[in-house]
């Protein structure tokens, strides 16, 4: 009989980065995440359950550095979130809107055009 592999949920999200220090600025000093662990080559950033992870030797391993992937970030009020990340330079692709009956979110991208939002209730 062969062993199943038992996967235990995500553990980490990698986003391959073509300037590391650029890509830490924005997760770091403009969205405010803790970097966990740093070296010249690998940030590991606390992402709450889940790491994100920011690499430029992943951007080696694909052709293309952004795809069609989203990083979702979980906030308590999205238009204050909104507010906020406006106010450090975020330039957002979509205004707030409902995306399901009970949780509104908004788009932006990071430096290297990796899809990131924010995501819950609406807020006022």
């Amino acid at each position: 009989m062969t062993a199943v592999a038992q996967l235990d949920g995500i553990h980490a999200i990698m986003l391959g980065v073509r300037d590391l220090a650029l890509a830490l600025q924005f997760y770091r000093d403009t969205l405010g995440l803790q970097v966990k662990m740093q070296e010249t080559q690998l940030a590991l950033l606390e992402g709450g359950a889940i790491t994100l992870g920011l690499s430029p030797g992943h951007v080696r391993l694909a052709p293309q550095v952004a795809g069609a992937t989203e990083v979702v970030f979980r906030v308590d009020n999205v238009r204050a979130a909104h507010k906020a990340l406006a106010e450090r330079g975020i330039s957002f692709v979509s205004e707030p809107r409902q995306a399901t009956p009970t949780e509104w979110v908004a788009h932006f991208k990071d430096p290297d055009g990796h899809l990131l939002s924010i995501f819950g209730p609406e807020g006022r």
